[in-house]
């Protein structure tokens, strides 16, 4: 059940990161949900890049715990 939830959100840090990234890509002034931070475009674009690469990592991660807590039952 944990690992369920730890994927979930690491496909809702995925599904973000991969939508701001493109979206900043598309137009350099729109900053989405990062709009408060400093550093303009660059540092937007390395923080979404970074939200979809940690959120892959977390669901997969999640994904394999969860296979193998199954095939121990």
């Amino acid at each position: 059940m944990k690992y369920d939830i730890f994927q979930g959100l690491g496909m809702v840090l995925l599904v973000l990161g991969a939508q701001g990234a493109i979206r900043q890509l598309v137009d350099h002034a729109d900053a989405g949900l990062l709009g408060w931070l400093p550093g303009g475009f660059a540092v937007g674009l390395t923080v979404h890049v970074l939200a979809a690469v940690a959120g892959a990592v977390l669901a997969g991660w999640a994904h394999g715990a969860a296979k193998a807590a199954k095939h121990e039952d």
